[in-house]
């Protein structure tokens, strides 16, 4: 595996701008914008390469271009716009909040919410619901929020409050010190442990998809059964890398889809001899995937801290139904 060294980052902050300033020692030749999206997860790879196309980043006092490769060690200031391109818009959007300290938040996000805003999603998002509770999220880059939870999936986010915290964190995600682990109701048995290390990119047709392929990005996820049903387990993930839909699509390969998750291998007729868990499923609630648990160093003590979300009612409701089902 390839080592980037990113030293200590400075921040300024103005009226337009976030400034990052920070040293960069590289073993092993890599393009710049690849480097930056190592070390900032929480930024796209086209939003650095609009930074260099725009000459928001300097490398040792100069531009450079998307192409340009790093091989020795250099300066690096990024000058970031926290004006977005799209005017977000405060809304009271109801928030379940497990902690609040003055460096961060911690979100139990709700299924069906779509964490930030995107073309065709504008309102409704759990940002636009942070910006309403908390205007001054509004100095810190995309509104504090360090990282992702698909639409459909509930459970537990981190927001920073400050630039501070705000790259702490992010740099603890980038060296995978974040533990992040998921729970979900899948089909058939998984009876053992199972560590699978598939990688994944888009699928070569539907292009809205993820898929396991030759040239995707490497993936790890450690699956463990934590009650093994009739035709059914509930299962424990941790994430040792975060690609898009890593659990579903990892899940799906494995024969094992997320109850509900029908873009990734679910058919409702899977329940058809299992009349009383198929009326339990509620058709509104998209997939039986949740966000349990979160770990992470606080950035003012250094303290590690656990956070724990309780399921959402839906998911209680067909667990409970399993496991009653089980026991008869």
């Amino acid at each position: 595996m390839k080592d980037y060294i990113f030293s200590s980052v400075y921040y300024y902050s103005m009226k337009d701008y976030h400034i990052y300033d920070f040293r960069l020692d590289v073993d092993i030749p890599e393009r710049i914008d690849k480097l930056l999206s190592i070390y900032f997860p929480e930024y796209s790879r086209s939003t650095i390469q609009k930074w260099i196309s725009n000459k928001d980043i300097l490398i040792n006092g100069k531009s450079c271009s998307q192409k340009d490769k790093i091989s020795e060690s250099c300066d690096v200031s990024i000058n970031v716009r926290t004006k977005p391109s799209i005017n977000l818009i405060p809304e009271n959007i109801e928030i379940d909040i497990i902690e609040e300290t003055d460096d961060y938040i911690v979100v139990n996000k709700k299924s069906g919410i779509v964490t930030h805003i995107a073309p065709g999603n504008y309102t409704g998002t759990l940002q636009n619901g942070l910006y309403f509770k908390y205007p001054e999220l509004s100095e810190v880059p995309r509104t504090g929020i360090i990282h992702r939870l698909d639409k459909d999936t509930s459970g537990l986010l981190v927001v920073c409050r400050n630039l501070a915290s705000h790259n702490y964190l992010s740099k603890q995600l980038q060296e995978k010190k974040f533990t992040k682990i998921y729970h979900a109701l899948v089909t058939r048995c998984i009876d053992k442990p199972i560590v699978i290390e598939e990688p994944i990119g888009r699928h070569p047709v539907n292009r809205k998809k993820m898929s396991i392929h030759i040239n995707g990005r490497h993936a790890i996820s450690k699956i463990k059964p934590l009650t093994v049903f009739k035709r059914t387990t509930h299962v424990e993930v941790e994430l040792i890398t975060g690609r898009t839909h890593q659990i579903r699509v990892h899940l799906s390969y494995l024969n094992n889809p997320v109850i509900g998750d029908s873009i990734y291998g679910f058919k409702k007729t899977f329940f058809t001899k299992d009349l009383t868990i198929a009326e339990t499923i509620d058709p509104l609630f998209s997939q039986y995937l949740h966000a349990y648990s979160l770990s992470f160093r606080d950035p003012s003590s250094n303290e590690l801290k656990k956070y724990t979300a309780e399921y959402p009612k839906e998911y209680s409701l067909l667990l409970n139904q399993l496991n009653k089902d089980n026991n008869d």
